[in-house]
């Protein structure tokens, strides 16, 4: 908020969290640690405002600053929340199927989830320090799964921010995305095919909840040397059987003594 006089106030309630959360969102690339002024030219706000909102962020934990330089990175706060939601999720349990599937195909396996319009990995031979995790919906393998099988209160592609061609092949417009995601629908797969990368073939499955909704979406990538069309079919089964896997180990605790939720067979509704 700023006054007529041009001085930035401190901002309050509501405003003041969104602020203090789009701060923590510009560590998203995985880039370089950032400065005051970095945050300020990212969010558009005064250096004033973004450095009041670090040190508050720095002061809780959630950011930590080096010493040296004054820019920061995320902190420990974060560290600890990202572990405890890991393991909240499951995810250490999917790790082993998913390095048993990437041996058993040749292919990098992930698991990946829907965070507003973008995908992010959490799980598998992608997460890396040096790689980023976040991929646009519209244009992965992951996205689409994840757009075809909404889970309740996901945004559907037409709310969507504008999305950007990452190669040719990517389809961008409303209705061409809208086709595509019935076709994955129908066939229970999304394919892609060098649209968010040249050279790469993904193929990707929805790990469904009882309710028919994807709660994760995983997939196998590598070149169309790998994934040929001759089998695509197998590579489809091998990814598949792994996705029923992870549908019961996925399940809180509590759910998977449920009756019927041993058989890992969910309805694609």
């Amino acid at each position: 908020m700023t006054t007529e006089a041009g001085i930035d106030r401190p901002p309050a309630g509501a405003q003041a969290v969104r602020r203090a959360l789009d701060v923590l969102h510009c560590f998203h690339d995985n880039g370089p640690d950032l400065s005051a002024s970095d945050l300020a030219r990212r969010l558009g706000l005064s250096t004033s405002t973004a450095h009041r909102l670090a040190r508050t962020l720095f002061g809780a934990g959630f950011l930590e600053q080096d010493v040296r330089t004054a820019r920061y990175r995320l902190g420990p706060a974060m560290t600890e929340l990202g572990r405890l939601s890991y393991h909240q999720r499951g995810l250490h349990l999917a790790a082993p199927e998913l390095s048993d599937l990437a041996e058993r195909t040749g292919a990098t396996a992930d698991l990946a989830l829907r965070s507003g319009s973008h995908v992010v990995i959490v799980a598998g031979g992608s997460v890396t320090p040096k790689v980023g995790l976040r991929r646009p919906l519209h244009s992965t393998a992951f996205g689409k799964v994840l757009l075809a099988w909404p889970r309740t209160g996901d945004a559907g592609p037409r709310p969507l921010p504008s999305p950007h061609a990452s190669t040719e092949r990517a389809v961008t417009e409303p209705p061409a995305l809208s086709a595509e995601l019935a076709r994955v629908r129908e066939a229970g797969y999304a394919l892609d095919d060098g649209e968010s990368a040249h050279g790469v073939r993904t193929v990707a499955v929805p790990v469904l909840e009882r309710t028919g909704h994807a709660r994760f979406a995983l997939a196998v990538r590598g070149t169309p040397e790998l994934i040929t069309d001759a089998r695509l079919d197998w590579y489809l089964a091998q990814a598949r059987a792994c996705a029923r896997a992870l549908e019961v180990l996925l399940l809180a605790p509590t759910e998977r003594r449920t009756p019927g939720a041993q058989t890992g067979e969910f309805a694609m509704k």
